[in-house]
């Protein structure tokens, strides 16, 4: 089978097509014919740093939609044919950048039939994040004030979606280009994060999500009313952030996402409600990795980017 590897660290060149040999289910996995691999910042950093699959070579990879090819021993969610999306093995090694990968059956989730596979596999990781961030962490319930950064982003444009779905009233921050947009998705109020200071802006707020981390980490605590919670997805280092938040009587914690069923149930369930939509800014052949790394890295990107096989 064909996959996209690297023999070393460094820039979207390092990229390469080779070959492999195609993986065997063992019990209780499915072997999955990749349709389409959603592209995620996590990708470029392990590409460039290693993170946690450590020196290459490796394939990247986690975002999956596709079509069970093969089920082992003992899995009864799923059979040959079946149409799934998911998230398998983060963050340890699944490969997604390849025409088949193996992981848990309970890895998955079937793929919603209004949903193609290039939209399905722009949905499992950023999805719970977003989900894993604002209902099992933060618990948003409906009345609650929730800021959203990077609001237009991967992650953010399906939390502001999610957040809205629960009742919340949403705030996201993103380019003036981009406002109409999120107005669109449900947005109750956007601001202009290049023309305004977010902390002045806004009036106090229940939940934060930032997915961009760094010096708005402690700004964010700010805005929050007492009791409020940060959600950090950008690094560790944001769990600094835990004991100044409680001398302020607000809550913070760093937030990785991680494979659930239950959660990819639960997107399912509002892309078929009509509740959620993803956005796919593009779409380009698996053997375009490079260059669609390159475009994920211009900070740019309305929505996810992926790579489809020939299977697509």
């Amino acid at each position: 089978m064909r996959v996209i590897t690297q023999d070393q660290l460094g820039g979207p060149e390092v990229l390469h097509e080779s070959t492999a040999d195609r993986p065997s289910p063992g019990p209780t996995e499915i072997l999955v014919r990749v349709h389409a691999a959603g592209l995620n910042p996590v990708d470029a950093k392990t590409r460039a740093h290693g993170g946690f699959l450590g020196q290459p070579p490796f394939v990247l990879g986690w975002d999956v939609s596709g079509v069970v090819e093969q089920a082992g021993a003992g899995v009864t969610l799923f059979e040959p044919g079946d149409e799934v999306f998911g998230m398998p093995w983060f963050p340890r090694p699944a490969g997604a950048y390849a025409d088949y990968v193996t992981a848990p059956a309970r890895h998955f989730a079937a793929k919603p039939a209004g949903l193609d596979h290039v939209r399905a596999a722009g949905l499992p990781l950023t999805g719970l994040t977003a989900w894993q961030a604002l209902v099992d962490r933060a618990e948003v319930r409906a009345g609650q004030r929730v800021l959203i950064h990077a609001a237009a982003g991967g992650v953010g444009h399906l939390a502001v979606q999610i957040a809205k779905a629960r009742g919340a009233y949403v705030i996201g921050t993103a380019r003036a280009s981009k406002h109409d947009l999120l107005r669109d998705l449900g947005a109750d109020e956007v601001i202009d994060y290049t023309a305004v200071d977010f902390t002045e802006a806004i009036d106090p707020v229940d939940v934060v999500i930032d997915p961009i981390g760094g010096a708005d980490g402690p700004r964010c605590l700010r805005v929050l009313k007492p009791g409020g919670i940060l959600v950090s997805l950008n690094s560790p280092a944001e769990q600094q952030l835990v004991t100044p938040a409680a001398e302020l009587g607000v809550r913070a914690g760093f937030l990785l996402v991680e494979p659930d069923r239950a959660g990819l149930l639960a997107l399912a369930d509002l892309v078929r409600a009509g509740k959620l939509r993803v956005l796919v800014e593009a779409s380009l052949p698996l053997a375009e990795a490079a260059k669609a790394h390159e475009l994920s890295e211009t900070g740019r990107v309305t929505g996810k980017i992926v790579l489809t096989t020939d299977a697509a």
